[in-house]
């Protein structure tokens, strides 16, 4: 509304009774465009104004009048945005077209298709994340119970705490391969992860991608929020311990208590308006988990280590199996480890889309293996002691905490839950919800932004899966949704090499927002070449995954388990050179550029996410535009 004193008034008397607008529906038969140059009123009626495909130039007359005969601000904004009650909104929403969402002019997509400001190219205001973001962004991500216990898994096989520790190491730095490649993608491009998908799978086939890391977030969103509804337990009961003595209404096939059942809508509750926040304004939050369960984390180890009168025998441990199985079980480690965060490295445009610059991706490669490394020394020493403390070794900090009893036991148990659960609500943000939210944003952008997309799926994750039933019954679903990781690794691999070599880092911004532009490949809108590395690399491992879901099976498969344990080694390598194979002797020649083509200056610069001099930038810029006029 600022340029209303400035610009030209154009307004819109229609002869139906009423005009939709902006999913809105309009009680009065008038609108008003505000433009800074005259338009004709033919070019007004089909353009992107913010009516296209609502007003129809057969039904409408145009009136000019004189910025000087504007109506008042307050008359404006009426017209533009009149009041609605609450009953008016309801009703508004009964019918498809009310929850349509504004269309947006700056958008690279076809004419009349349909996006929003979440799905673009990130504005330049929106890009507010440095290296410190990363650093807490990261922070936030691994710092979480299941990180605590990670090495559990691992000594729990018959390994010891050296080789848990090798494993959490070098099984974090593999992954930070794919993050750091993949997430130049959104640092230097500003994209978010379904949009980058289109220039390798194809303009359909990326919706099996987008799909596909979907249903893992809303998976591993149920599984994060049921051990946030944990902690909220710890807070309770330090408060008021007769909590813990709710009696018990709820059958026992649902697989939950009342009282674990309030403490799961107390933490949904708590969680909800968190995971409202735009994601470009989160880095304080992520600061403030940051500060919170380190802090926390090191009191617990310290008052543990106190209690036991030192670290425990945990290190004497002896091994429980030898030989080639010993090796197999670390190899399979490794990749368990990696496979945990194959979804962010999948999918880690989507947060580096708002960094304002791309040196943070690289940091990366010392801050997950630092933190992982951390907190699972943590989860060792707390383990170690425990023995001393209660007589057998408990993994889970929360479990530890609802051994702590008195005055002064409860206000422990009151901040390791608050630690767990600020914990696992930053692990949802991070990982689970902007993810799943982001990826069915862009398939359905004309409904869908980010924050409807966040509603829907903690509502879905939350409630309709029944996480309870998930950690409780299904040992077999959890197997299974671990070994989702054999098909996001030639995902998050082919991403990466199309980047970095087929394009050679120059990709055509606009063609990824055009439905026939040129990384449509054919009719079918799918990049065969992608589609044959995606199943070269993931077939070999699926007998291996389906005897991890049902173990009967294992003996009538051979060796093809072997394969299994070393799941997203193969799945990524295999993937990435197979892609890159496929396209060298079998080119898409339409999809090669001589320059990155960004179009348009002013929503994104060549500069943006690149060190090099401004001659060479300039350069660049040139041959961009260059490309573009010939691409239109």
């Amino acid at each position: 509304m600022a340029k209303m004193n400035t610009g030209i008034a154009y307004v819109i008397l229609t002869r139906r009774p009423s005009l939709q607008s902006f999913g809105r529906r309009r009680p009065c038969g008038v609108a008003i465009i505000i433009t800074s140059k005259t338009v004709s009123p033919c070019r007004m009626a089909g353009s992107t104004v913010g009516f296209d495909g609502i007003v129809d130039g057969s039904d409408i007359n145009w009136h000019h009048v004189s910025p000087l005969q504007l109506p008042s601000r307050a008359t404006l904004q009426s017209w533009l945005h009149p009041t609605m009650t609450l009953h008016e909104r309801i009703k508004s929403k009964t019918t498809r077209q009310g929850w349509v969402l504004p269309r947006q002019t700056t958008s690279f997509a076809d004419p009349g298709a349909w996006t929003n400001v979440d799905c673009d190219v990130t504005p330049l205001n929106r890009r507010t994340w440095s290296a410190w973001t990363m650093f807490g962004y990261w922070f936030s991500d691994a710092l979480n119970a299941q990180s605590w216990m990670a090495p559990a898994s691992i000594i729990a096989l018959g390994l010891t705490w050296r080789e848990a520790i090798v494993c959490i190491i070098f099984g974090s730095l593999v992954c930070t391969v794919p993050l750091v490649l993949n997430g130049m993608v959104g640092a230097r491009l500003h994209i978010p992860f379904p949009v980058a998908m289109r220039a390798s799978f194809g303009w359909y086939f990326s919706r099996f991608a987008v799909v596909t890391r979907a249903i893992t977030a809303l998976f591993w969103h149920a599984i994060q929020t049921y051990t946030g509804s944990t902690a909220m337990t710890q807070i309770i009961r330090s408060i008021w311990p007769s909590y813990l003595d709710i009696p018990n209404n709820i059958p026992d096939s649902v697989g939950i208590t009342t009282q674990g059942m309030i403490s799961h809508l107390i933490f949904w509750l708590v969680q909800f308006p968190i995971l409202l926040i735009p994601p470009h304004k989160l880095k304080w939050f992520f600061v403030a988990k940051c500060v919170l369960v380190i802090t926390t984390s090191v009191a617990v180890v310290i008052t543990m280590t106190s209690k036991a009168g030192g670290a425990g025998d945990i290190w004497n441990l002896p091994y429980g199996v030898h030989g080639t199985d010993r090796s197999w079980l670390i190899l399979s480690s490794l990749s368990s480890i990696t496979g945990g965060w194959a979804t962010m490295a999948t999918n880690i445009p989507d947060f580096t889309r708002y960094l304002k610059a791309d040196k943070g991706v690289y940091w990366q490669v010392a801050f997950l293996p630092g933190i992982q490394l951390m907190l699972g020394l943590f989860g060792i020493i707390c383990c170690s002691a425990s023995k001393v403390v209660y007589g057998k070794y408990i993994w889970d900090p929360l479990e530890i905490a609802s051994h702590w009893d008195g005055p002064s036991g409860r206000a422990g148990a009151f901040f390791v839950g608050l630690c767990w659960v600020v914990a696992q609500i930053g692990t949802n943000l991070s990982a689970n919800v902007i993810s799943c939210a982001n990826d069915i944003m862009c398939l359905w952008p004309k409904y869908l932004n980010i924050r409807r997309g966040v509603i829907i799926t903690t509502v879905i994750a939350g409630w309709v899966m029944q996480p309870w039933k998930i950690i409780h019954s299904a040992q077999s679903l959890l197997a299974f949704m671990a070994g989702l990781g054999i098909f996001l690794a030639p995902i998050a691999a082919m991403l990466s090499a199309d980047y970095w070599v087929v394009q050679k880092q120059m990709y055509d911004i606009p063609g990824l927002y055009r439905a026939h532009g040129r990384y449509r490949f054919n009719k079918w809108g799918t990049n065969w070449r992608a589609a044959v590395a995606f199943l070269i690399s993931v077939v070999p491992s699926i007998p291996g995954m389906a005897a991890s879901v049902d173990p009967s099976i294992k003996g009538t498969i051979g060796d093809a388990d072997k394969l299994y344990f070393m799941f997203y080694f193969w799945g990524y390598t295999s993937a990435f050179l197979v892609y890159i194979g496929l396209s060298y002797f079998f080119p898409a020649p339409e999809t090669h550029i001589a320059a990155t083509i960004y179009e348009d200056s002013d929503i994104i610069s060549a500069a943006e996410g690149f060190d090099k001099g401004d001659s060479e930038l300039g350069d660049e810029k040139k041959m961009g535009e260059k490309d573009v006029v010939s691409s239109v």
